[in-house]
């Protein structure tokens, strides 16, 4: 039993890690979506930045400049 309590606390924190690891948007970034730049713009409504993306795809990273 105890190593079936081991096994299942391990699996959990693999599964945590991995579906962490998938996201790299951080709180300070919201990206909208922003029609009058393109179909597929995007502009960040925390600090400004812009980007385009392609088809069907929202974008993950932080494009913030450190200052």
């Amino acid at each position: 039993m105890p190593l079936f309590l081991l096994a299942l606390a391990l699996s959990v924190l693999l599964w945590m890690w991995l579906a962490r690891r998938g996201s790299s948007l951080t709180r300070q970034c919201r990206w909208r979506l922003d029609r009058s730049g393109g179909a597929d713009h995007y502009r960040c409504a925390a600090c400004g930045a812009e980007t385009d993306m392609p088809a069907g795809r929202a974008p993950r990273d932080c494009l913030r400049r450190s200052d």
